[in-house]
């Protein structure tokens, strides 16, 4: 199912990599709540508006076009931004909606301490936040069911890619190896989220895919193969118990899993980078590790 025309409300950085797949003949608009992202979006091939919980005229008009919906916003305690201030008009004035994409977390499983988690492991949310993105899951997948049109839901693993990864923590003292035995990550290079969503947009697939690569793994391996491939000492390791950090940043910590990816791969998608190792080298290897998103569209034939 070809696409006329793309809206994203919550254009960050995810989005903004799928926005640079899309073929140059689509349009793509995308909001943004702040008025001076506007050149950014721009520069990813984005046309782009505001949006901070009330639908203007523009956003209006953008959406009675749109035949693709990828949702990036997240929930808060009011709700969902998206459902809150616009579920009138997604249901029943966008007649060229054919799907909806909703960008969610692997937050939503909480913690299994370490196990294998798939699609029908059932949700043990741990932190506010991903309290939240369950419910708004919920809702989403219900607004799909009202109106006839498939929502995929993509529960993302940690993302990371150029702008965004090990050797920039390296480079700017950030990095950190804290030992926790048998703590676990799950990763995704943020090109396999776009290619995922490319590839489910394009089959107007609906149904809950969780997006990771083959290869959960301590987080301070991490760090001492991207200081490897750059040539420096490695930081030295800290145990967790001794490690000074935010809230947040320990909150991740009370969660361990190993998140499968096997739905993902039956739908028809292969993974760009199955590992970390893989995208490391690949961004190294291509001297982009640093640059940050690309100032021009991935445009396809």
């Amino acid at each position: 199912m070809s696409m006329e025309q793309v809206f994203i409300f919550g254009a960050g950085y995810s989005a903004r990599a799928f926005a640079g797949l899309c073929p140059k003949d689509v349009p793509v608009f995308g909001t943004t709540r702040a008025p001076g992202k506007f050149e950014l979006l721009r520069a990813a091939g984005i046309s782009p508006l505001l949006f901070d919980g009330v639908v203007t005229g523009e956003v209006r008009d953008a959406l009675a076009g749109t035949t693709h919906l990828i949702v990036s916003a997240a929930p808060g305690e009011a709700g969902d931004p998206v459902l809150n201030g616009a579920r009138e008009i997604l249901a029943g004035e966008m007649p060229k909606l054919r799907w909806i994409g909703y960008l969610s977390t692997v937050g939503v499983y909480g913690d299994h301490a370490g196990a294998w988690v798939d699609e029908e492991t059932p949700c043990r949310p741990v932190s506010r936040r991903s309290v939240l993105r369950v419910e708004a899951e919920r809702q989403w997948l219900a607004l799909g069911e009202a109106i006839g049109r498939p929502v995929a839901v993509l529960r993302l693993a940690g993302i990371y890619g150029p702008g965004r990864n090990a050797f920039v923590n390296l480079r700017d003292g950030t990095a950190k190896r804290l030992v926790k035995p048998g703590q676990v990550f799950n990763r995704i290079h943020v090109a396999d989220i776009a290619g995922a969503l490319l590839h489910l947009a394009n089959a107007a697939r609906g149904g809950i895919f969780n997006v990771a690569d083959d290869e959960p793994s301590p987080p301070q391996d991490v760090v001492t193969y991207a200081a490897g491939l750059m040539g420096v000492e490695p930081p030295p390791e800290i145990p967790f118990d001794q490690a000074e950090l935010t809230p947040m940043a320990r909150s991740f910590y009370g969660e361990n899993k190993r998140v499968s990816n096997a739905a993902l791969k039956a739908s028809g998608y292969d993974l760009r980078f199955r590992d970390y190792r893989a995208a490391l080298r690949t961004l190294w290897d291509d001297g982009n590790w640093d640059q940050g998103e690309s100032r021009a569209r991935m445009r396809l034939p």
